[in-house]
């Protein structure tokens, strides 16, 4: 959390128990920033209904705010809540993140198909998840670059392939937040790599277009050249199998 004074836990709780309130916490998990108006067209509710929400969910500083002009953009607050967010949905039942006001079993084909690209590779928050963030996690896991002995860490050779195999510096540590961290996926109920090494592997796949985003939300879909780059670092012929 990102207040100097943090929220008792009943509160804390208290924010998220409701339905409408966790749909905009899944949605902000894209690490972007929506308009009071998109989450409530995202979540089926009216505009008035949103707003009143976001306010609860800024006061207890689990989103932030940012006015420009009219328009009331709100975002996570920060990584410590978007992991949050993310172990909370770990844990929960998998019809739960189903897309759509509804949430529960997708009620069409179209929502059916959002969810499987969902599953297949997504963003959350600034990282990557999904069956495409768990199979490059063992991938660098299988060829010694990253150790989960003891939790998330990057080995000496990691850390020079990301310098260089991957062409990718990483920022100096701070402290504020781990180079490398296991993060409970909550489609395949195993660990991927978040932390600011998982944030640069992201940015990197996104910006040279080896990922690109399926519309407005968080799923993915591997490109053709992110097809063949990530079978020349890592090895991964198999991702043939996923969205591309």
């Amino acid at each position: 959390m990102t207040r100097s004074t943090p929220v008792p836990l009943a509160t804390l709780a208290g924010l998220l128990a409701d339905g409408t309130r966790a749909r905009f916490c899944l949605a902000l998990l894209d690490g972007r920033a929506w308009t009071a108006g998109e989450l409530a067209r995202h979540a089926g509710v009216a505009l008035s209904t949103a707003s009143e929400h976001l306010s609860r969910l800024v006061a207890g500083g689990i989103l932030a705010e940012e006015r420009q002009g009219r328009h009331r953009y709100v975002r996570l607050a920060g990584p410590q809540v978007a992991q949050l967010i993310e172990d909370l949905a770990a844990h929960a039942a998998p019809t739960a993140h189903a897309d759509g006001p509804a949430g529960g079993r997708p009620p069409t084909l179209r929502a059916a198909g959002a969810a499987r690209a969902m599953a297949a590779a997504r963003t959350c928050y600034d990282h990557l998840a999904g069956r495409l963030g768990v199979t490059i996690t063992d991938a660098l896991t299988r060829h010694g670059l990253l150790s989960q002995d003891t939790g998330f860490a990057l080995t000496a050779d990691g850390l020079a392939w990301f310098e260089g195999g991957l062409r990718a510096a990483l920022p100096p540590a701070t402290g504020r937040r781990p180079l490398a961290r296991g993060c409970l996926d909550w489609t395949e109920r195993r660990h991927h790599l978040a932390g600011t090494a998982g944030a640069v592997l992201c940015a990197t796949l996104l910006e040279r277009g080896w990922v690109a985003r399926i519309g407005s939300g968080r799923a993915l879909r591997v490109t053709p050249p992110g097809h063949q780059a990530l079978a020349g670092l890592l090895g991964l012929d198999d991702l043939i199998h996923m969205p591309g």
